[in-house]
């Protein structure tokens, strides 16, 4: 997947990992993909819903080794 920024939200509880996610969508293009790692489990469902509200496209997430990894393409 080419994402364009990779934001490192490893290590953060709820709701850090959204906030810091909002805040990397604002710099990034519309179009352009953002690969978020978190090890928060909370943000399986808080990403997923995020994505959805602000207009955004999941495109894909996986767990690796306890780091999840989603790819968010900005709407």
């Amino acid at each position: 997947m080419n994402s364009i920024k990779v934001l490192d939200a490893k290590g953060l509880a709820c709701p850090m990992p959204i906030v810091r996610t909002k805040k990397a969508m604002e710099e990034i293009e519309i179009g352009q993909i953002l690969e978020v790692h978190t090890t928060d489990k909370g943000a399986k469902n808080d990403l997923t819903a995020w994505s959805k509200s602000g207009g955004h496209e999941l495109l894909k997430q996986e767990d690796e080794n306890g780091v999840l990894k989603f790819w968010i393409k900005k709407g």
